[in-house]
């Protein structure tokens, strides 16, 4: 009997352990839909936004250093970032993105880092073959 309990509390706390390691380590971002339904974060907290670029809202306000645009999801909510600094590669609007940064006391989301995604079927730039893709039109 007593070798049953201990096994069960071993269990117990290995599994209590598992919990909160993957709990505190959880890598998710919040959505446009998720915002709106519960509002912003602590303001200054470093955060995950992510979504689509929203077609035709990337500017380039000022002196050209910053970036603004808008992140949407399958909702009317949408996030505003603005970023500083050298966009990915694979950024451009229509893709999806995540931002790294923390909001303001205004409700604006600054972000520090941006981390283009790309489906399963991403192949770089330099080995497509010639006259495929998105630019072939172009040539």
């Amino acid at each position: 009997m007593w070798t049953f309990a201990v096994a069960a509390a071993l269990l117990l706390a290995a599994a209590t352990l598992a919990f909160v390691a993957l709990r505190q380590n959880a890598n998710l971002f919040y959505t446009p839909e998720v915002l709106a339904e519960n509002g912003i974060p602590e303001i200054g907290k470093d955060v995950k936004v992510g979504g689509w670029v929203e077609p035709g809202s990337l500017t380039y306000p000022g002196d050209g250093s910053e970036m603004v645009f808008t992140v949407i999801d399958n909702s009317p909510a949408t996030i505003t970032v603005s970023f500083t600094g050298i966009a990915p590669d694979l950024f451009r609007e229509g893709q999806g993105v995540v931002a790294i940064g923390s909001f303001d006391a205004d409700g604006k989301f600054t972000a520090r880092q941006l981390l283009a995604k790309h489906d399963e079927n991403y192949q770089p730039r330099e080995l497509k073959p010639l006259g495929t893709g998105p630019d072939a039109s172009a040539s």
